[in-house]
């Protein structure tokens, strides 16, 4: 006797369809599962046994065998586990002939359907194959804010035997379209530090790179946990791609229009990093932050290799990482964001405070960042103290504020016109030849011009936005 649904399995960023096939043959009691699975999806046998019995169903005294296909995709996770219950009283005659449906969800020992990761994977393959997907009613509506998807959000196994079998009509779950995010955190609470504002505001506009240095304590880390909160907020194509990246390091994120931040400590190894892992593939820190800021903070504690495996995906916007069967890629357009103390004391150059580092720590220190990955920062800024007068000085413009100028500004660059000034080619090519900057650091300074004219709505990059460019470009 032979029945089978389907599933879904997340591939790097995307999803791919599952069958869940199960045989039921006349040997007695056993039970086989074949397809790649993981050590969660190996135990699934006692899971769906129990959930079975608890929903006042038989589970064969045979031999069952569920083959997850394809065979060659490796499958991970407890999300299997509704739609090889399904499976299983459908090929032992227990239920009638079901539905079609996408079908995720981890069974408790009770019968009670609990929420997993694959959720959001199970609502776009129903957008992309036009068939309805159950899932647990927990997480039913974010998951039915995928764009033309439609969802049935059950409670229990018994419930979902009831709307695979048309017993219970249960409308499709209504999708919470999540609005603007909140933000936390607002730039108002900023005192002093016009430049590092003014940085960061360019660099929200033509997603730049940021490097900001400084002693200890004038509010580096803060301002780069405030750079989300004035980026455009995510369109719903990237929210889908956020929310399968996030599943598909078994982490739930949700279906929200608010940019990722991630922030590794220094310790970090390479693969939590760029993505990797013993068993099947996951993504890194580079990958939960596409779309979003990735911020390294104390960046000169970071290991050089460590630092130096960011270069291809900066570039590339995606990382391909290949393990013993399985290769799989995760896009990785993120904004990278630093922050360092100037040596390992942290107080070099401080007008109040004496650098105590001896030559040879400093040179250790600075060697761990190279210079190509140096080159990559569209945007060098110091952070230097707070003074006194900066702390009691009025508040600064808001987040909201400056949002608001941002926003003007992408809206105002998808219909611009790209031009420069015969001024600002020059004024380019001067700092080329006088080795102010590499071609591709030239590259850099150009674009960040292109930003800085956007953001004043100006058709033709001027040589004063070369200028501003060149002197937001300093020395590390």
């Amino acid at each position: 006797m032979y029945a089978a649904t389907r599933s879904v399995a997340l591939v790097g960023g995307d999803v791919r369809p599952v069958d869940v096939e199960v045989h039921v043959g006349r040997q007695k009691d056993n039970f086989k599962l074949s397809g790649l699975p993981d050590t969660a999806l190996r135990e699934a046998k006692e899971r769906v046994r129990a959930a079975v019995v608890a929903s006042g169903a038989n589970f064969p005294n045979r031999w069952v065998t569920v083959n997850l296909a394809p065979a060659d995709i490796p499958k991970r996770g407890t999300d299997y586990d509704l739609p090889i219950a399904l499976a299983v009283l459908a090929a032992s005659r227990e239920i009638p002939e079901m539905r079609p449906a996408i079908i995720v969800g981890e069974l408790a020992l009770d019968g009670r359907v609990r929420a997993g990761a694959s959720s959001v994977g199970a609502g776009v393959l129903s957008a992309r194959s036009k068939i309805p997907c159950v899932v647990a009613r927990s997480v039913a509506a974010e998951t039915a804010a995928v764009p033309g998807s439609t969802v049935y959000g059950v409670e229990s196994l018994a419930d979902a035997v009831a709307v695979l079998r048309g017993e219970s009509e249960g409308e499709a779950v209504a999708p919470v379209l999540p609005g603007r995010p909140e933000v936390e955190g607002d730039l108002s609470l900023v005192k002093g530090q016009a430049v590092a504002r003014r940085a960061l505001e360019i660099a929200a506009v033509g997603g730049h790179h940021v490097l900001m240095h400084g002693p200890p304590g004038g509010g580096k880390t803060m301002l780069a946990r405030l750079l989300p909160g004035i980026l455009p907020p995510l369109t719903d194509e990237a929210m889908v791609e956020v929310a399968l990246l996030y599943a598909a390091a078994g982490l739930r994120r949700g279906m929200g229009r608010a940019r990722p931040f991630r922030s590794p400590h220094h310790t970090a190894s390479r693969a939590a990093l760029v993505g990797g892992g013993s068993g099947i593939p996951v993504p890194g820190e580079v990958s939960l932050s596409h779309r979003g800021v990735l911020f390294l903070d104390e960046l000169g504690e970071f290991p050089k290799g460590n630092l130096d495996s960011l270069r291809q995906p900066l570039e590339d916007g995606v990382v391909t990482v290949a393990r013993r069967g399985a290769s799989v890629e995760f896009p990785s357009r993120f904004q990278l964001v630093a922050a360092s103390n100037p040596c390992p004391c942290g107080f070099r150059g401080d007008s109040r405070k004496p650098c105590e580092c001896r030559p040879a720590e400093l040179a250790r220190y600075r060697h761990r960042v190279s210079g190509p990955l140096l080159d990559r920062f569209d945007l060098v800024v110091r952070v230097g103290r707070v003074e006194a007068g900066d702390a009691a000085g009025p508040a600064s413009e808001s987040s909201g504020t400056v949002s608001a100028r941002v926003s003007d500004a992408h809206e105002f660059a998808t219909t611009r016109a790209d031009s420069d000034t015969p001024d600002a080619r020059r004024a380019l090519m001067s700092a080329l030849d006088g080795g102010l900057v590499t071609a591709r650091g030239a590259q850099r300074v150009r674009r960040v011009a292109r930003s800085i004219a956007d953001l004043a709505l100006t058709e033709s990059v001027g040589s004063e936005q070369i200028a501003e460019a060149l002197a937001l470009r300093g020395e590390w």
